[in-house]
């Protein structure tokens, strides 16, 4: 099968990889989208520690089960249609063991640390799978994933009806985060140095928006959520919160990166500060918000690609010209 090769950091190509067969309680998905996030840029870069070479990338997807294999439950069949949480917890480390799967100690993932989906087919664990609509497509189902961050990351920050939230970042996660946050019944400013990005969260619903928060005027917040990772963004987030505030550290920032914030504010102002880690018993929310249309996807999906352009559908994120790139190693639409 043809597939998206990362043969080493830097080194990329798009080649013939023997196709996929599945374990125990494995399927084979037939993939039909599967989206590009910042984690594939890390991996491509050498910067995503687990990450092994070579690869198959790609843990943003949806497609159909075209292969069984031994004690897959019988609810699954071939031809089934699927979003697939790329998650893979090992169970019995004591993060797993508490609820906190997306912690485990022997975290690994379908794309990340095992080949994924930027291929014509991949082999993922049954129970991994979630059932799809009919009305759904491949587009759609492959944004799930980011989705299911984000619910899992409006959970840990939580949200109530009347408060005001500043999200910093209009990317992909940060209007996923806004549409979700807003759903919930908070009013929301969105901020993004890239102005080009600000009319979409204008028509998604923001109450304001602006090119930094020092444009705000000095307007404090409820609660702040970051979908940037970077140091900067994190502490004029910070600073513009009301006493009692809260902030969510949601983008993922490289692991060296620090952040300067006042001590004492912390302890005098009461301030909340949390993170969010990927996806916690979240997937099968996102996927039911995605198919009753809570989440427009049609405003984040900007570029779909074949499969053999993946490097020029890398260099297209990395140019940070578009929202959410996919390739369609199916086609796409089915």
């Amino acid at each position: 099968m043809r597939a998206a090769i990362v043969d080493r950091p830097g080194e990329i190509r798009v080649g013939d990889v023997p196709d996929p067969k599945p374990g125990e309680r494995q399927v084979v998905v037939k993939v039909g989208a599967c989206g590009i996030c910042g984690t594939d840029l890390h991996i491509a870069d050498g910067h995503f520690p687990p990450t092994p070479y070579p690869i198959v990338p790609g843990h943003e997807f949806a497609g159909e089960i075209v292969e069984l294999g031994a004690d897959v439950p019988p609810e699954w069949k071939v031809g089934d249609r699927v979003a697939v949480d790329p998650s893979l917890y090992c169970g019995y480390c004591t993060p797993c063991r508490s609820g906190h799967g997306n912690l485990c100690a022997n975290w690994n993932a379908t794309g990340d640390t095992v080949d994924g989906a930027f291929a014509e087919y991949v082999a993922v664990p049954a129970d991994t799978c979630h059932r799809m609509p009919d009305s759904m497509t491949w587009e759609q189902g492959a944004i799930v994933e980011p989705v299911s961050c984000a619910v899992h990351g409006v959970r840990r920050i939580g949200v109530e009806a009347g408060e005001r939230f500043l999200v910093v970042g209009a990317g992909t996660m940060g209007l996923i985060m806004q549409q979700l946050l807003q759903r919930s019944g908070a009013e929301v400013t969105v901020v993004d140095r890239n102005a080009s990005r600000l009319p979409r969260a204008t028509g998604l619903g923001a109450a304001a928006v602006a090119e930094d928060v020092s444009a705000l005027d000095g307007e404090l917040y409820d609660a702040a959520v970051d979908c940037t990772g970077a140091a900067p963004a994190i502490e004029s987030a910070f600073d513009a919160l009301r006493r009692g505030g809260r902030l969510l550290v949601f983008g993922v920032a490289p692991a060296e990166a620090r952040v300067a914030l006042s001590p004492f504010r912390i302890y005098n102002d009461e301030i909340t500060i949390v993170g969010s880690m990927a996806v916690l018993n979240s997937y099968a929310t996102a996927l039911d918000l995605v198919a009753k249309g809570v989440i427009d996807t049609e405003a984040l999906i900007t570029d779909t690609l074949p499969l053999e352009q993946y490097p020029e559908a890398l260099a297209k994120m990395r140019s940070g010209s578009g929202l959410k790139i996919q390739v369609l190693p199916g086609g796409g639409r089915a």
